[in-house]
Protein backbone atom coordinates (compact mmCIF):
# COMPACT_ATOMS: atom_id res chain seq x y z
CA UNK A 1 0.00 0.00 0.00
CA UNK A 2 1.02 3.73 -0.10
CA UNK A 3 2.33 5.68 2.69
CA UNK A 4 -0.09 6.91 5.08
CA UNK A 5 -0.11 9.46 7.28
CA UNK A 6 -2.52 9.43 10.28
CA UNK A 7 -2.45 12.30 13.06
CA UNK A 8 -4.86 12.88 15.56
CA UNK A 9 -5.04 15.15 18.40
CA UNK A 10 -2.67 15.46 21.00
CA UNK A 11 -4.80 14.29 23.79
CA UNK A 12 -8.19 12.54 23.82
CA UNK A 13 -10.28 12.47 27.18
CA UNK A 14 -12.96 10.38 26.70
CA UNK A 15 -16.08 9.33 29.09
CA UNK A 16 -19.24 10.39 30.61
CA UNK A 17 -18.87 13.28 32.68
CA UNK A 18 -15.09 14.00 31.26
CA UNK A 19 -16.37 18.10 30.63
CA UNK A 20 -16.03 18.29 34.13
CA UNK A 21 -12.50 17.64 34.33
CA UNK A 22 -11.91 20.67 31.85
CA UNK A 23 -10.15 23.03 34.34
CA UNK A 24 -7.98 19.99 35.66
CA UNK A 25 -6.58 18.71 32.36
CA UNK A 26 -5.43 22.33 31.17
CA UNK A 27 -2.41 21.89 32.87
CA UNK A 28 -0.87 19.55 30.71
CA UNK A 29 -0.76 22.74 28.10
CA UNK A 30 1.50 24.43 30.52
CA UNK A 31 1.01 27.63 32.83
CA UNK A 32 -2.57 29.37 31.65
CA UNK A 33 -3.61 32.53 32.69
CA UNK A 34 -6.26 33.23 30.43
CA UNK A 35 -8.94 31.25 27.90
CA UNK A 36 -11.14 32.00 25.29
CA UNK A 37 -14.85 29.83 25.26
CA UNK A 38 -15.78 30.08 21.34
CA UNK A 39 -19.75 28.79 21.62
CA UNK A 40 -23.18 29.43 20.13
CA UNK A 41 -26.35 31.09 21.68
CA UNK A 42 -27.58 27.22 22.56
CA UNK A 43 -25.06 26.33 24.55
CA UNK A 44 -25.18 29.05 26.61
CA UNK A 45 -28.76 28.54 27.32
CA UNK A 46 -27.88 25.27 28.49
CA UNK A 47 -25.60 25.98 30.71
CA UNK A 48 -22.41 24.25 29.52
CA UNK A 49 -20.40 27.64 28.79
CA UNK A 50 -21.42 28.98 32.66
CA UNK A 51 -20.58 25.51 33.86
CA UNK A 52 -17.02 25.92 31.85
CA UNK A 53 -16.95 29.60 33.16
CA UNK A 54 -17.12 29.21 36.37
CA UNK A 55 -14.81 25.76 36.36
CA UNK A 56 -12.14 27.96 35.26
CA UNK A 57 -12.62 30.91 37.49
CA UNK A 58 -11.67 28.29 40.69
CA UNK A 59 -8.81 27.73 39.50
CA UNK A 60 -7.07 31.20 38.82
CA UNK A 61 -7.92 31.30 35.00
CA UNK A 62 -9.56 34.26 33.69
CA UNK A 63 -12.13 34.00 30.79
CA UNK A 64 -13.70 35.26 28.30
CA UNK A 65 -16.78 34.06 26.40
CA UNK A 66 -17.95 34.67 22.69
CA UNK A 67 -20.98 33.44 22.23
CA UNK A 68 -22.27 34.75 18.20
CA UNK A 69 -21.29 31.61 16.38
CA UNK A 70 -23.42 31.15 13.48
CA UNK A 71 -24.34 27.85 12.09
CA UNK A 72 -22.55 27.42 8.60
CA UNK A 73 -20.41 30.49 9.51
CA UNK A 74 -19.75 32.51 6.38
CA UNK A 75 -16.29 34.42 5.89
CA UNK A 76 -17.70 37.59 7.21
CA UNK A 77 -19.06 36.19 10.06
CA UNK A 78 -15.89 34.70 11.21
CA UNK A 79 -13.61 37.69 10.56
CA UNK A 80 -16.92 39.98 12.51
CA UNK A 81 -15.79 37.18 15.30
CA UNK A 82 -11.72 37.72 14.95
CA UNK A 83 -12.64 41.68 15.33
CA UNK A 84 -14.28 41.29 18.64
CA UNK A 85 -11.51 39.69 20.21
CA UNK A 86 -9.61 43.56 19.54
CA UNK A 87 -6.23 42.51 20.02
CA UNK A 88 -6.79 40.21 23.15
CA UNK A 89 -4.43 37.56 24.11
CA UNK A 90 -5.36 34.53 25.33
CA UNK A 91 -3.13 31.39 26.07
CA UNK A 92 -5.78 28.62 25.25
CA UNK A 93 -9.42 28.68 23.20
CA UNK A 94 -11.72 26.56 23.84
CA UNK A 95 -14.28 25.59 21.22
CA UNK A 96 -17.47 24.48 23.34
CA UNK A 97 -20.55 23.17 20.86
CA UNK A 98 -21.34 21.77 17.46
CA UNK A 99 -19.10 21.34 14.65
CA UNK A 100 -19.40 24.93 13.16
CA UNK A 101 -18.80 26.12 16.48
CA UNK A 102 -15.54 23.67 16.55
CA UNK A 103 -14.46 24.67 13.14
CA UNK A 104 -14.77 28.57 14.21
CA UNK A 105 -12.86 28.29 16.87
CA UNK A 106 -9.77 26.63 15.07
CA UNK A 107 -9.71 29.42 12.63
CA UNK A 108 -9.69 32.22 15.67
CA UNK A 109 -6.84 30.14 17.15
CA UNK A 110 -5.13 30.69 14.06
CA UNK A 111 -6.28 33.97 13.07
CA UNK A 112 -5.25 35.20 16.55
CA UNK A 113 -1.50 34.78 15.79
CA UNK A 114 -1.79 37.89 13.53
CA UNK A 115 0.49 36.24 11.29
CA UNK A 116 -2.38 35.85 8.49
CA UNK A 117 -5.97 36.76 7.32
CA UNK A 118 -8.83 34.55 6.54
CA UNK A 119 -8.48 34.67 2.98
CA UNK A 120 -4.57 34.12 3.04
CA UNK A 121 -5.48 30.54 4.18
CA UNK A 122 -9.00 29.18 2.91
CA UNK A 123 -7.62 26.07 0.84
CA UNK A 124 -4.89 22.93 1.30
CA UNK A 125 -2.28 23.62 3.45
CA UNK A 126 -1.87 27.29 3.53
CA UNK A 127 -1.66 28.13 6.99
CA UNK A 128 2.38 28.75 8.04
CA UNK A 129 2.43 27.94 11.42
CA UNK A 130 0.28 26.79 14.38
CA UNK A 131 -1.96 29.27 15.98
CA UNK A 132 -3.00 28.93 19.92
CA UNK A 133 -3.88 25.86 21.37
CA UNK A 134 -6.86 25.18 21.17
CA UNK A 135 -9.23 22.46 23.15
CA UNK A 136 -12.43 21.07 21.46
CA UNK A 137 -15.12 19.53 23.16
CA UNK A 138 -17.94 18.66 20.53
CA UNK A 139 -22.14 19.09 21.89
CA UNK A 140 -23.15 17.03 18.38
CA UNK A 141 -22.72 13.48 17.24
CA UNK A 142 -21.51 14.36 13.51
CA UNK A 143 -18.90 16.23 12.05
CA UNK A 144 -16.11 14.81 13.94
CA UNK A 145 -14.38 18.39 13.80
CA UNK A 146 -12.49 17.77 17.42
CA UNK A 147 -10.36 15.27 15.57
CA UNK A 148 -9.83 16.21 12.28
CA UNK A 149 -7.38 19.22 10.37
CA UNK A 150 -10.39 20.88 8.62
CA UNK A 151 -12.72 23.76 9.16
CA UNK A 152 -15.74 25.07 6.79
CA UNK A 153 -16.41 27.98 6.09
CA UNK A 154 -19.54 29.22 3.77
CA UNK A 155 -18.27 31.81 1.00
CA UNK A 156 -21.54 33.51 -0.35
CA UNK A 157 -19.89 35.10 -3.31
CA UNK A 158 -18.70 31.72 -4.78
CA UNK A 159 -22.41 30.16 -3.25
CA UNK A 160 -20.07 27.53 -2.10
CA UNK A 161 -18.52 26.04 1.11
CA UNK A 162 -14.96 25.50 1.08
CA UNK A 163 -12.64 24.05 3.08
CA UNK A 164 -9.69 25.27 5.30
CA UNK A 165 -7.67 21.70 5.60
CA UNK A 166 -4.18 22.04 7.26
CA UNK A 167 -2.12 20.11 10.29
CA UNK A 168 -1.61 23.42 12.04
CA UNK A 169 -5.24 23.17 12.95
CA UNK A 170 -5.24 19.97 15.29
CA UNK A 171 -6.53 20.25 18.40
CA UNK A 172 -4.65 20.30 21.61
CA UNK A 173 -6.78 18.11 23.88
CA UNK A 174 -9.93 17.10 22.78
CA UNK A 175 -12.75 16.15 25.47
CA UNK A 176 -15.71 13.74 24.46
CA UNK A 177 -18.56 13.29 26.96
CA UNK A 178 -21.60 12.18 25.49
CA UNK A 179 -24.11 13.59 28.45
CA UNK A 180 -23.39 16.95 26.42
CA UNK A 181 -25.52 15.76 23.56
CA UNK A 182 -28.83 14.22 25.78
CA UNK A 183 -30.21 17.25 24.96
CA UNK A 184 -29.98 17.42 21.37
CA UNK A 185 -33.46 17.60 19.54
CA UNK A 186 -34.56 14.97 17.79
CA UNK A 187 -33.82 16.98 14.18
CA UNK A 188 -30.33 17.99 14.96
CA UNK A 189 -29.66 14.36 15.88
CA UNK A 190 -30.78 13.23 13.15
CA UNK A 191 -28.60 15.26 10.84
CA UNK A 192 -25.93 15.48 12.90
CA UNK A 193 -25.62 11.55 13.01
CA UNK A 194 -26.67 10.92 9.12
CA UNK A 195 -23.48 13.72 8.30
CA UNK A 196 -21.41 11.37 10.77
CA UNK A 197 -22.28 7.98 8.82
CA UNK A 198 -21.47 9.70 5.76
CA UNK A 199 -18.01 10.56 6.86
CA UNK A 200 -17.15 6.73 7.85
CA UNK A 201 -18.97 5.28 4.79
CA UNK A 202 -17.28 7.84 2.32
CA UNK A 203 -13.97 7.55 3.95
CA UNK A 204 -14.08 3.51 3.33
CA UNK A 205 -15.14 3.74 -0.06
CA UNK A 206 -12.53 6.56 -0.72
CA UNK A 207 -9.68 6.00 -3.51
CA UNK A 208 -7.55 7.10 -0.35
CA UNK A 209 -9.25 4.47 1.68
CA UNK A 210 -6.03 2.43 4.02
CA UNK A 211 -6.05 -0.30 6.65
CA UNK A 212 -6.22 2.77 9.26
CA UNK A 213 -9.03 4.95 7.81
CA UNK A 214 -10.83 1.28 7.49
CA UNK A 215 -10.32 0.92 11.07
CA UNK A 216 -12.29 3.96 12.11
CA UNK A 217 -14.43 4.01 9.27
CA UNK A 218 -15.77 0.35 10.17
CA UNK A 219 -16.12 0.90 13.55
CA UNK A 220 -17.91 4.22 13.42
CA UNK A 221 -20.06 2.41 10.60
CA UNK A 222 -21.48 -0.48 13.11
CA UNK A 223 -21.53 2.18 16.50
CA UNK A 224 -24.09 4.98 14.44
CA UNK A 225 -25.83 1.71 13.00
CA UNK A 226 -26.55 0.84 16.75
CA UNK A 227 -27.37 4.03 18.39
CA UNK A 228 -28.68 6.39 15.35
CA UNK A 229 -32.83 5.83 15.31
CA UNK A 230 -32.37 5.27 18.78
CA UNK A 231 -31.14 8.29 20.03
CA UNK A 232 -33.62 10.21 17.38
CA UNK A 233 -36.47 8.49 19.17
CA UNK A 234 -35.31 7.99 22.70
CA UNK A 235 -32.48 11.31 23.28
CA UNK A 236 -32.29 10.65 26.83
CA UNK A 237 -30.75 7.42 26.16
CA UNK A 238 -27.23 7.73 27.64
CA UNK A 239 -26.03 4.14 26.14
CA UNK A 240 -27.94 5.57 22.31
CA UNK A 241 -25.88 9.19 22.70
CA UNK A 242 -22.42 6.73 23.76
CA UNK A 243 -22.91 5.28 19.98
CA UNK A 244 -23.37 8.40 18.47
CA UNK A 245 -20.71 10.62 19.76
CA UNK A 246 -17.95 8.09 19.65
CA UNK A 247 -19.16 6.83 16.15
CA UNK A 248 -18.96 10.44 15.20
CA UNK A 249 -15.40 10.94 16.46
CA UNK A 250 -14.13 7.55 14.95
CA UNK A 251 -15.89 9.21 11.36
CA UNK A 252 -13.78 12.08 11.87
CA UNK A 253 -10.49 9.72 12.44
CA UNK A 254 -11.38 7.96 9.34
CA UNK A 255 -11.96 11.02 7.12
CA UNK A 256 -8.67 13.04 8.46
CA UNK A 257 -7.01 9.75 7.02
CA UNK A 258 -8.92 9.17 3.82
CA UNK A 259 -11.37 11.94 3.47
CA UNK A 260 -14.57 11.94 2.05
CA UNK A 261 -15.59 12.17 -1.92
CA UNK A 262 -18.71 13.36 -4.03
CA UNK A 263 -21.83 13.51 -1.59
CA UNK A 264 -20.07 16.46 0.46
CA UNK A 265 -18.91 18.11 -3.38
CA UNK A 266 -22.43 18.18 -4.34
CA UNK A 267 -23.54 18.70 -0.40
CA UNK A 268 -21.74 21.98 -0.22
CA UNK A 269 -23.55 24.04 -2.92
CA UNK A 270 -26.96 23.16 -1.93
CA UNK A 271 -25.50 24.97 1.79
CA UNK A 272 -23.37 27.85 0.27
CA UNK A 273 -26.51 28.34 -2.01
CA UNK A 274 -30.12 27.39 -0.59
CA UNK A 275 -28.33 27.43 2.95
CA UNK A 276 -29.04 23.24 3.57
CA UNK A 277 -27.63 22.18 7.09
CA UNK A 278 -24.64 20.00 6.38
CA UNK A 279 -25.94 17.06 7.55
CA UNK A 280 -29.91 17.12 5.74
CA UNK A 281 -27.79 17.80 2.34
CA UNK A 282 -25.63 14.60 2.71
CA UNK A 283 -28.46 12.34 4.50
CA UNK A 284 -30.19 13.47 0.81
CA UNK A 285 -27.45 12.84 -1.37
CA UNK A 286 -25.81 9.65 0.16
CA UNK A 287 -28.20 6.81 -1.23
CA UNK A 288 -28.08 8.43 -5.06
CA UNK A 289 -24.41 8.95 -4.57
CA UNK A 290 -23.97 5.44 -4.09
CA UNK A 291 -26.31 4.03 -6.30
CA UNK A 292 -24.65 5.96 -8.97
CA UNK A 293 -21.53 4.07 -8.54
CA UNK A 294 -22.67 1.11 -6.89
CA UNK A 295 -20.95 -1.23 -9.34
CA UNK A 296 -17.77 0.21 -8.57
CA UNK A 297 -18.25 0.05 -4.57
CA UNK A 298 -20.11 -3.62 -4.13
CA UNK A 299 -17.52 -5.10 -2.14
CA UNK A 300 -16.68 -2.27 -0.18
CA UNK A 301 -20.27 -2.01 0.41
CA UNK A 302 -20.54 -5.70 1.44
CA UNK A 303 -18.18 -4.96 3.96
CA UNK A 304 -20.19 -2.60 5.41
CA UNK A 305 -23.57 -4.18 5.64
CA UNK A 306 -22.04 -6.60 7.74
CA UNK A 307 -20.28 -4.12 10.20
CA UNK A 308 -24.64 -2.50 9.94
CA UNK A 309 -25.39 -5.67 11.19
CA UNK A 310 -27.44 -6.40 7.98
CA UNK A 311 -27.51 -9.54 6.08
CA UNK A 312 -24.52 -11.02 4.07
CA UNK A 313 -27.02 -11.26 0.92
CA UNK A 314 -27.01 -9.08 -1.32
CA UNK A 315 -25.03 -6.28 1.02
CA UNK A 316 -24.53 -3.32 -1.44
CA UNK A 317 -28.17 -3.20 -2.21
CA UNK A 318 -29.10 -3.49 1.70
CA UNK A 319 -26.93 -0.78 2.64
CA UNK A 320 -28.65 1.79 0.26
CA UNK A 321 -31.96 0.71 1.45
CA UNK A 322 -31.24 1.11 5.14
CA UNK A 323 -29.88 4.39 4.49
CA UNK A 324 -33.53 5.34 2.49
CA UNK A 325 -35.20 3.43 5.26
CA UNK A 326 -33.13 5.80 7.74
CA UNK A 327 -34.28 9.07 6.09
CA UNK A 328 -37.66 7.95 6.48
CA UNK A 329 -37.50 7.30 9.95
CA UNK A 330 -35.58 10.31 10.77
CA UNK A 331 -37.64 12.11 9.35
CA UNK A 332 -35.04 13.79 6.69
CA UNK A 333 -36.16 16.20 3.78
CA UNK A 334 -36.37 14.39 0.42
CA UNK A 335 -37.03 17.09 -1.71
CA UNK A 336 -34.87 19.94 -2.58
CA UNK A 337 -37.88 22.32 -3.84
CA UNK A 338 -38.97 22.80 0.22
CA UNK A 339 -35.40 24.67 0.20
CA UNK A 340 -36.01 26.54 -2.99
CA UNK A 341 -34.70 24.73 -5.71
CA UNK A 342 -35.91 24.80 -8.80
CA UNK A 343 -35.43 22.69 -12.20
CA UNK A 344 -33.19 26.42 -13.53
CA UNK A 345 -31.15 25.81 -10.57
CA UNK A 346 -29.52 22.44 -11.70
CA UNK A 347 -27.40 23.43 -13.73
CA UNK A 348 -25.24 25.87 -11.67
CA UNK A 349 -25.86 23.79 -8.97
CA UNK A 350 -23.59 21.09 -10.52
CA UNK A 351 -20.90 23.30 -11.88
CA UNK A 352 -20.37 24.84 -8.39
CA UNK A 353 -20.06 21.40 -7.04
CA UNK A 354 -17.42 20.10 -10.57
CA UNK A 355 -15.19 22.71 -8.69
CA UNK A 356 -14.87 20.66 -5.22
CA UNK A 357 -11.84 18.87 -6.79
CA UNK A 358 -10.52 18.11 -3.62
CA UNK A 359 -13.37 15.23 -2.53
CA UNK A 360 -14.20 14.82 -6.04
CA UNK A 361 -11.20 12.90 -6.59
CA UNK A 362 -11.33 10.61 -3.74
CA UNK A 363 -14.77 9.27 -5.86
CA UNK A 364 -14.26 5.91 -6.67
CA UNK A 365 -16.27 6.40 -10.14
CA UNK A 366 -15.57 9.93 -11.91
CA UNK A 367 -18.85 12.19 -12.17
CA UNK A 368 -19.48 14.07 -15.15
CA UNK A 369 -21.50 17.47 -15.10
CA UNK A 370 -24.30 15.38 -16.45
CA UNK A 371 -24.35 12.80 -13.58
CA UNK A 372 -24.53 15.62 -10.92
CA UNK A 373 -27.40 17.15 -12.65
CA UNK A 374 -29.01 13.46 -12.79
CA UNK A 375 -28.68 13.23 -8.96
CA UNK A 376 -29.29 16.42 -8.18
CA UNK A 377 -32.86 15.83 -10.30
CA UNK A 378 -33.86 12.78 -8.55
CA UNK A 379 -33.91 15.28 -5.51
CA UNK A 380 -36.86 17.62 -7.12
Amino acid sequence: MKTVRFQTPGAIIAGNGCFSEVSKQIIELGKIKSILIVTSPSIVRQGFATDLLNSMTKVGIASKVISGVMREPTVQHIEELHEQLDGQVFDVFIGLGGGSVLDVTKLLAVLSTGKQMLADIIGIDRITSRGVPTILIPTTSGTGSEVTPNAIVTVPEEQLKIGVVSQHLYAAMVFVDPELTLSLPPAITAATGMDAFTHALESFISNKANPISDMFALESIRLLSKGMVEAYHNGQSLQARESMLYGSVYGGMALACSGTAAVHALAYPLGGRFNVTHGVANAMLLPHVMAFQLAAIAPRLDLAANAMGLSDKDGAEQVLQCIINWTAQLHIPQNLRDFGVTPDDIGELAIRASQVTRLLNNNPKALSITDMESIYRKLL
